[in-house]
């Protein structure tokens, strides 16, 4: 009796079986997956300008099932191992920002009245031997009423961190006209979603760029355009917002949901992390803290932003890596800021870019970015934005063409 016999299968009828459980499971994965793929396609299609890679890690947290934490668990393990260590060897010189030479302040005639009383002094050294420049500050792009409107420095805010970097510029309320424009799909439910870039109209008077604060959605940070809300503001916040007769201030937010009509913008952005000249008690170091934000793999020291007032209502902007938010806010108090708020974290979104004006505008990077382009916000961008022009007569306002 042969094997066939004796009751085994035939090999044509064993193949065949085999090949139905393949494409029985081949079936289950898709049905299982196809629902994925299928998110993944639409999230991928969609406008955007973000790398795929980060669009493809936004996709994870937002859309897959405990995404959140298989990112955070990944991130953790490579932003662990290139987390800023203490001590190493000391930098031999800081990186060059803004244009030319030190920028000399104004010298008015004696007895006359200054109209430019807010020229910032150099920033204090952290270091017993700073290095030739730091805290010196630079001209940055052209001239307003013979004076530059927007100042640029570096200097290193840590002793224990010699190599860490912090790029700051400073913006003259009296000759710069500041505004506020939401970007593809932040804020979400934008009144007037405009160009999503600096308009080309008003590319003559560019003079600086940066980014914003955190997402509508973290402690629900509201923000308005030329007296129309975008998201509804949230009394208790620390909120950054620009008057049409040009002032500049910081405020905690007590007023409804709309900042009225003698407001240009206002933007939103956690809780204040300076006040009066104090750092807010309620700061910690905690990397996934709701109150100050989520920094990528839990790493408490990551690329931070955020702005500052300084005493004669200037605005000052910060952005270096390698910071908790307490070392951030230790910064804009260092630099001069009475108030000051968290702006975005984390190494995608820190952008500074300043301008200067040949045949066309020329942007110029303030750090070092490799995950965006000079050109971010020459181009629509997903995230909402600020751009400093050069001031005009008559009331500010944010101009969408």
């Amino acid at each position: 009796m042969t094997a066939s016999a004796a009751g085994s299968e035939p090999p044509a009828r064993a193949t065949a079986r085999g090949r139905r459980r393949r494409v029985a499971a081949v079936a289950v994965v898709l049905v299982l997956l196809g629902p994925a793929l299928i998110s993944y396609a639409v999230w991928m299609l969609r406008p955007t300008s973000m790398a795929f890679g980060v669009r493809s890690v936004e996709w994870v947290r937002a859309d897959v099932p405990f995404g959140n934490a298989i990112v955070d668990v990944t991130e953790q393990a490579y932003y662990g191992a290139h987390a800023p260590r203490k001590g190493g060897p000391q930098l031999k010189r800081l990186p060059l920002v803004g244009l030319g030479g030190p920028a000399a302040g104004p010298t008015p005639a004696a007895g006359a009245p200054s109209r430019h009383a807010a020229w910032p002094r150099p920033i204090r050294p952290v270091f017993a031997q700073p290095l030739p420049g730091e805290g010196v500050w630079h001209p940055a792009g052209p001239p307003v009423a013979s004076h530059p409107p927007v100042l640029l420095t570096t200097f290193r805010p840590e002793v224990d961190y010699p190599r860490v970097v912090a790029y700051v510029a400073w913006f003259d309320h009296a000759r710069t006209a500041i505004a506020y424009y939401p970007g593809r799909y932040e804020p979400p439910r934008a009144a007037v979603r405009g160009p999503m870039m600096v308009p080309s109209s008003q590319r003559g008077r560019l003079l600086a760029t940066f980014n914003a604060g955190f997402i509508a959605t973290d402690v629900h940070n509201g923000s308005t355009d030329n007296g129309r809300v975008n998201e509804p503001l949230t009394d208790g916040n620390a909120t950054l917002v620009g008057y049409r007769d040009g002032r500049i201030d910081i405020v905690r937010w007590r007023g409804g949901p709309n900042a009225g009509t003698d407001v240009a913008w206002s933007r939103q952005s956690l809780r204040p992390i300076v006040w009066n000249g104090h750092l807010n008690p309620e700061l910690n170091s905690n990397p996934d803290s709701p109150q100050w934000g989520f920094s990528l793999g839990h790493a408490t020291r990551v690329w931070r932003t955020g702005v500052g007032i300084d005493r004669r209502g200037n605005l000052l902007f910060v952005a270096a890596d390698g910071q908790t938010v307490i070392t951030l806010a230790k910064i804009l108090r260092h630099i001069g800021a009475v108030r000051a708020m968290q702006f975005d974290i984390n190494p995608e979104w820190h952008t500074l870019i300043t301008y200067s004006h040949g045949h066309d505008v020329v942007p110029r990077l303030v750090e070092p970015q490799p995950q965006q382009s000079a050109n971010r916000y020459l181009v629509p961008d997903d995230r909402d934005f600020f751009a400093v022009y050069r001031r005009l007569s008559g009331p500010v306002t944010v101009p969408f063409k």
